[in-house]
């Protein structure tokens, strides 16, 4: 073998000694890329602890708004005509204030007509007490029979009964004529209105109803079984259709539970900025108390396949699904219950977006919209992560 043979057999067996040794540290480099993107977080979350808190004890109900009490207006007087109506719907009117005017002529005429009858009647009475007394005198000297006496003194007590009754006339037509103006009863607002100028009315005839002191409340229709935690005086919270609430408080629980809907009516004063139309129907929360609640931002709570779940974080930033259960809302904010902690740590925000084992990094909350989760940059990587 010549030597030039010798030196390429010496470099081949030294080549193929190597070669195990090459394709080892291959492996190794690639296990320890497959460990550094294995330890990359999934993306960057702010976590909360639940938080025990003292929240009102409420009672979700329904029911209309309707006037504390409405009045009906209508006239005093028949067969005159309306000549002037002087508010219509929506207008706030003062005790006293007049509403609508009939024709007073024909009244005031009946007035005089009454007055006249009075008189007569005074000069009737004048004649029979003047009969009567000359007759008494007569008595004393036996030229009149008693029967004729008698005669005398019941035409006197007759003209007397008379003249009562053509007084209590005339006070009657005096009435009609001052109840010619139409006024209202109290302070309110008036709600409906079916004078027309030109109708000849009658007695009792509606012509207007009246919203008491522009006072409304709400008849929330509660649950029969419910009525016994309610008492006057509990306050309330009605929701505007603008999402806004009014406060109002409990005035009255009615005694008694409709038959067909087991529902009772619970009376809810309104004040009177409220900004609800009567008969409009609105929904409200009573409330009964307090009561401790194990609380999370509602943006902590998942929902998946029709339950709910929050996602927590371990020691070693790894998340675990947790199924709870969710009660109250309050503000933003959501009571769970279930097997979770107290010192929980439960991602903020962002959780529909993670998966149970995913490893994440954590975010100090800055103030702002920190809860959102933001993804992470492809090479950082989590200090004693995994």
């Amino acid at each position: 073998m010549t030597d030039a043979n010798r030196l390429l057999r010496s470099f081949g067996l030294a080549a193929l000694g190597l070669a195990p040794l090459l394709s080892g540290c291959g492996k190794t480099d690639a296990r320890d890329q497959q460990a550094k993107n294995e330890a990359l977080p999934v993306m960057a979350v702010e976590v909360v602890m639940p938080s025990r808190d003292q929240w009102p004890e409420r009672l979700n109900a329904t029911g209309n708004v309707q006037a504390w009490q409405e009045a009906v207006i209508g006239a005093e007087v028949g067969g005159a005509r309306l000549v002037e109506v002087a508010v219509n719907v929506g207008d706030v009117v003062k005790k006293g204030q007049e509403l609508a005017r009939l024709d007073g002529e024909m009244l005031e005429a009946q007035l005089a007509q009454q007055q006249a009858a009075v008189a007569q009647a005074q000069a009737n009475v004048a004649k029979a007490n003047a009969d009567a007394a000359r007759a008494e005198q007569l008595d004393t000297t036996g030229s009149i029979s008693q029967q004729d006496i008698t005669q005398y003194r019941t035409s006197a007590a007759t003209a007397a009964a008379q003249l009562k009754l053509a007084r209590a006339q005339a006070d009657v037509a005096r009435l009609n004529v001052h109840y010619a103006r139409v006024v209202a009863p109290d302070d309110g607002v008036i709600s409906a209105r079916t004078a027309t100028v030109g109708t000849v009315v009658s007695p009792g005839t509606e012509l207007f109803r009246l919203i008491r002191g522009q006072r409304l409340e709400w008849r929330a229709e509660v649950a029969g079984d419910q009525l016994a935690k309610l008492r006057p005086g509990l306050a309330v919270e009605v929701h505007r259709p603008d999402g806004s609430t009014v406060t109002g408080t409990v005035r009255q629980i009615a005694p008694t539970v409709d038959l067909n809907t087991r529902n009772g009516l619970v009376y809810v004063d309104l004040p009177n900025d409220a900004g609800l139309p009567a008969g409009l129907f609105v929904s409200g929360d009573l409330t009964l108390g307090s009561a401790t609640a194990l609380a999370l931002p509602e943006s902590a709570v998942i929902l998946r396949d029709g339950h709910s779940y929050v996602m927590t974080v371990d020691e070693h930033n790894i998340v675990h699904q947790v199924k709870v259960t969710t009660g109250r809302r309050h503000k933003q904010s959501i009571e769970v219950a279930g097997d979770l902690p107290a010192d929980a740590r439960v991602v903020k925000a962002g959780g529909s977006f993670l998966g149970d084992g995913d490893l994440v990094s954590i975010t100090p909350s800055n103030g702002g919209d920190a809860g959102a989760a933001a993804p992470l940059d492809s090479g950082r990587h989590v200090a004693g992560a995994r």
